[in-house]
């Protein structure tokens, strides 16, 4: 099962759950918002304790 994160939409400010794929190493990927349907920039890596962290911005914030 993978485990979820949950962020807030950059665009709406909803908050969302995220499934991270944690065996994928560091990734960047775009997923639209389940809210708002806008694209949502997502950089998910695991830090030292392998737990998954999240960073997300909205795809015109480069």
């Amino acid at each position: 099962m993978l485990p979820g994160v949950e962020v807030q939409c950059p665009y709406c400010g909803e908050a969302i759950v995220l499934l991270i794929d944690d065996s994928a190493g560091d990734q960047r990927y775009i997923e639209d918002c389940q809210v708002c349907c806008r694209p949502i920039v997502v950089d998910a890596y695991l830090d030292e304790d392998g737990e998954p962290q999240v960073t997300v911005h909205a795809e015109d914030e480069a």
